[in-house]
């Protein structure tokens, strides 16, 4: 794509398990699935006026090439699950196409087990979203598309 065309495109980008969403420890991270996730943002992004693309793997270096092909857009919203805690590659994926990214956690991550306080994405990202479950996406999507319109004006 073309930074004219990248520009009004927001990446939301999720990591391992979140594909099991609706029914993985619904009492952690609720009862809502990905894709109701996904309608959630698309309709967020509409509002604005803003395209989406929205994926999800499993697969660490994956998730590195969607934060490269979301070089050039509005940003990222990362929900990297619990590559949050251990990858240096996502992390290293932001800061090297300069892409301005929204780390998000669905479950309040500080109120959990000690190894999920650390993140290595949150020194690269513009901001962190924890424990607003779903709601937190839309969050990102506001902040990213209130940024756009900021710096328009």
């Amino acid at each position: 794509m073309t930074d004219s065309i990248q520009s009004g495109t927001i990446h939301v980008v999720n990591g391992p398990n979140l594909n099991l969403l609706g029914t993985r420890e619904p009492a952690i991270y609720g009862r809502t699935t990905l894709a109701d996730i996904e309608a959630m943002c698309r309709a967020a992004c509409e509002r604005h006026g803003i395209s989406l693309v929205f994926g999800q793997s499993n697969h660490e270096g994956e998730m590195v090439e969607m934060i490269h092909r979301a070089s050039g857009s509005l940003g990222v919203v990362l929900n990297a699950a619990a590559y949050t805690h251990t990858s240096v590659a996502l992390a290293d994926a932001i800061k090297a196409v300069g892409v301005t990214a929204i780390e998000v956690h669905l479950s309040n991550v500080f109120a959990r087990e000690a190894f999920r306080h650390h993140s290595y994405i949150s020194s690269v990202a513009r901001g962190v979203i924890c424990g607003f479950g779903a709601q937190g996406y839309r969050f990102a999507i506001d902040a990213l598309a209130e940024s756009r319109a900021t710096t328009a004006a």
